[in-house]
């Protein structure tokens, strides 16, 4: 029998319980809790007024043309309603976004079958681990069936003329060479390898008018790729340009619509990519842009064969033009507002243009250009918070000297002039390394520049492209740090600028530009505040040795070849894990457990070693993410422990 001092204790226990959890309560329910997916290590809670504050930065959406339908006018586009972006239909421009696909990984390239538009064909990875799977989505039913092994990297493909076939590649045979098949999509059974190929740079570009014939680009690196033509009934492969004294790159190539030629884009002969007509039966070569010393970097040829619609990249920008084949004469340019132009696409009426433009103050969004009239059609208004864009700061172009006198370029986004003083500064480093930054939209990071009074520099050092193949190679091989250097060449131009603030200076990037963020910290951290490494490269070694094998020839090209000891020797020494014990600043990492890229390694071992010099480091990592984080609840907390990070230890304002 239990006497009532057990009552009595009883209830003071329970009553002890209420009150604690009275008084726990609000202070648990103030800080953001991470979901599970996420590992979490030396990140301090996040206050949901951060949260609150941060959220309306969060909600810009962004809109991709697909694919326009072969019969109508309207098409397929990409945009997110929820997690990740899903397929959507538009009828008619700025039409109700019709939501098709509803899947837990975002499926991307969708593109309809191009005679009857009955079905479209996307792909699909797991938690961007990039070993895409193509499936077949039937519009009438809403089913999606599998056209892939389910376990290699797949390509997405190209289609046959006829539309009754595709080809694309696989590493299914070996797990690192790109071989070419073939299959029809309404019969996964007919999938069939075409060709057996050696590396993981074949790429189909386009088919013949007969689809006898299917062209196909090898990529040895970034200053070297051929085409090859191959039967698409026996797979006998010939080679249409064989190699010369110097590497030349082929960056895209399309028959034209008669088959005796191709229009391409290159730099033979050229410091920057040109377009081209090459000649089928007598090998030669007309150019068609010599007069514009920039880089062409898209294109695509309207189904009657009379306009080509080609960009160009001029210092960061695109410009689009319109060349008509038969003249060879380029019609009057379309009025369009400035920014990156990107995913041409023409519909099978031979009128409309599609593409997707983005600005510094217009999110990506779907447009068409109809090309007898000169108007122009919006088909997507994406959603910016609440936030009004108009005011959000433009790109403006730098330039300094780098320590060979080389001059070097990059884009300043200044702050508000509400701002007073001498402003601290985060320096964005692009991956690639063979990539660029070009002026766009900058999303949350408007954040930093109008709530935070940051000013934000994007350089674009040595080994960048869009700026000739000359200076695309000049970080190469031993070469590596020389781009490390235009950066502490930016530290000093900063410090010539007097409403710039030397003494605050926080640097990051993804990728090559998670390389670049350590290697700065390695050589510049008495002249940084902080680092943010994303997806980073740690040791160049061990990144070679355990990046997915149809990737790592090609990075061997571009970085060296760990395999030979004097260049081992050389990575070894540059490799920021090796020199971690000059990382004296905060560190911040964030990487995807499942990336093919930059395999989670890079990220647990700068992490380890540098927490044993005694310098803070923080580590973010995410189970369901790859190369990046995709999905936008993850993006969320990065974002909100970015901002936390910058707070601390940029601007010495710790969060309530």
């Amino acid at each position: 029998m239990f006497t009532k001092r057990f009552y009595r204790l009883l209830f003071a226990a329970w009553l002890a319980v209420v009150l604690s959890a009275m008084t726990l309560e609000p202070a648990l329910a103030s800080f953001f809790t991470p979901d599970t997916n996420l590992v979490v290590e030396g990140i301090p809670q996040i206050p949901l007024s951060l949260v609150e504050r941060v959220n309306r930065y969060t909600e810009f959406r962004s809109a991709g043309l697909s694919s326009w339908h072969p019969t109508r006018r309207e098409m397929l586009i990409s945009t997110r309603f929820g997690d990740i972006a899903q397929v959507h239909r538009v009828r008619f421009p700025l039409g109700a976004r019709q939501q098709l696909t509803f899947f837990s990984e975002a499926p991307s390239g969708a593109t309809y079958q191009p005679t009857r538009g009955d079905y479209f064909v996307f792909s699909r990875d797991v938690g961007g681990n990039e070993f895409s799977q193509n499936y077949r989505y039937d519009l009438a039913t809403g089913e999606a069936t599998l056209l892939t092994d389910g376990k290699s990297k797949n390509s997405r493909g190209i289609w046959s003329r006829a539309g009754d076939r595709m080809a694309y590649t696989s590493t299914r045979r070996t797990g690192k060479d790109t071989d070419l098949y073939l299959i029809d999509p309404t019969n996964p059974a007919s999938d069939r390898l075409l060709a057996a190929v050696e590396g993981g740079g074949w790429w189909p570009l386009d088919w013949s008018p007969d689809d006898q014939k299917l062209l196909v680009l090898q990529y040895i690196s970034v200053n070297e790729s051929y085409l090859w033509l191959f039967d698409t009934s026996s797979g006998e492969k010939s080679l249409l340009t064989p190699a010369g004294a110097e590497p030349v790159a082929y960056e895209a190539a399309i028959f034209t619509r008669d088959g005796r030629g191709l229009y391409l884009i290159s730099d033979r002969e050229s410091e920057f990519q040109r377009l081209a007509f090459y000649d089928l039966s007598s090998g030669k070569y007309t150019y068609l842009t010599s007069q514009i010393p920039w880089d062409v970097e898209d294109f695509d040829l309207s189904d009657n064969g009379k306009v080509l619609a080609f960009t160009t990249n001029e210092d960061g920008a695109s410009v689009l033009h319109l060349l008509n084949t038969e003249t060879g004469q380029e019609l009057p340019p379309p009025q369009l507002p400035p920014g990156q132009v990107f995913r041409l696409s023409w519909h099978r009426n031979n009128q409309d243009l599609g593409f997707t433009l983005m600005s510094a103050r217009s999110t990506a969004d779907v447009y068409s250009l109809d090309v007898t009239t000169g108007k122009i059609d919006r088909w997507t208004e994406s959603e910016t918070g609440g936030l009004n864009t108009a005011a959000f700061a433009e790109a403006e172009l730098i330039r300094w000297p780098s320590f060979d006198q080389r001059q070097i370029s990059g884009f300043l986004y200044r702050p508000p002039a509400r701002f007073k003083g001498k402003r601290p500064v985060i320096i964005n480093i692009h991956g690639g390394p063979e990539a660029q930054y070009r002026p766009g939209f900058l999303g949350r990071n408007n954040f930093y520049l109008d709530e935070l009074g940051v000013a934000l520099i994007f350089p674009n050092v040595r080994g960048s492209t869009g700026y000739g193949k000359s200076f695309l190679k000049l970080d190469n091989g031993y070469l590596r740090e020389d781009s490390v250097k235009d950066i502490g060449a930016l530290l000093d131009w900063i410090a010539t600028q007097p409403d710039l603030d030397a003494d605050r200076i926080l640097v990051t990037g993804g990728s090559y530009g998670g390389y670049m963020s350590l290697a700065v910290s390695t050589h510049y951290s008495d002249r940084i505040r902080a680092a943010i490494d994303i997806v980073g490269i740690s040791n160049f070694v061990t990144f070679l040795e355990r990046t997915e094998g149809y990737r790592r020839d090609l990075r061997r090209v571009e970085y060296g070849d760990e395999r030979d000891p004097k260049m081992r020797e050389f990575l070894l020494k540059i490799s920021p894990l090796n020199n971690a014990d000059k990382i004296r600043k905060p560190l911040f990492v964030i990487h995807g457990k499942n990336d093919p890229r930059v395999p989670l390694n890079e990220a647990e071992q700068i992490v380890a070693t540098v927490r044993k010099n005694g310098t803070p480091v923080w580590y973010l990592m995410a189970t369901d993410e790859g190369h990046g984080f995709a999905k936008k609840k993850n993006i969320d907390f990065q974002f909100y422990a970015t901002v936390m990070f910058i707070r601390q230890f940029l601007l010495n304002d710790l969060p309530s």
